[in-house]
């Protein structure tokens, strides 16, 4: 069995899609959390100077999407064929291009242009994003791709306590479909452990 290591902050974000996939197969690995500290001397040893980072026997990739779909076809998480690979791909990005137009109104410094910026997030990029999505996992019973379980559904769970601490909301919870496939995800024991065993962090 591969010797695993994830590298990131004290924090869930991105780097808990990789510790919900390994956990997810059972998969033993050094969940090796780095404080603000520590960082500056170990950025220069990280491949582009950046984190999350995934080792597997010694070796250090990044990219965390790119390393979700890696350990996802180890576990068995990944699409049957190409096609169902593609389904799980949109749907990954589509989540990440959700991720990205919050965080650019989360980290905005300007307080005034965050206030404008926010009134378009919440009033029309976030409701239109929950409802598609919502409408895919309502497609797909209780899914996101393909009707079953896959690393689409492991992946938005696992980002969704970060998504919530930028939105200061719970986005889920008037989207029962997209509840579901996080109610499928945190069910599964191996998955429900490491939630239980985790450090206890705000994002």
């Amino acid at each position: 069995m591969p010797d695993y290591k994830v590298y990131y902050f004290n924090v869930k974000a991105l780097g808990e899609p990789l510790r919900f996939l390994l956990s997810y197969g059972n998969l033993p690995f050094d969940d090796v959390r780095i404080t603000r500290e520590e960082w500056p001397a170990l950025k220069p040893t990280m491949p582009m100077g950046q984190m999350p980072v995934l080792e597997v026997d010694g070796k250090k990739v990044h990219q965390s999407v790119a390393m979700s779909r890696y350990l996802a076809k180890q576990v068995g998480l990944a699409g049957a064929d190409d096609w169902e690979n593609l389904m799980i791909d949109t749907v990954v990005d589509t989540v990440n291009d959700f991720r990205l137009k919050i965080a650019v109104v989360s980290y905005e410094p300007d307080d005034d242009i965050k206030e404008k910026k926010l009134v378009t997030l919440n009033n029309e990029v976030i409701p239109f994003y929950l409802e598609k999505l919502d409408d895919i996992a309502r497609e797909n019973g209780g899914h996101l791709a393909n009707s079953k379980l896959s690393w689409a559904d492991v992946y938005f769970t696992a980002i969704l306590d970060y998504l919530n601490y930028m939105t200061k909301t719970d986005l889920v919870a008037n989207h029962p479909n997209l509840a579901k496939v996080v109610d499928n995800v945190t069910s599964i024991e191996s998955i429900r452990n490491w939630i239980d065993k985790r450090p206890k962090t705000e994002i």
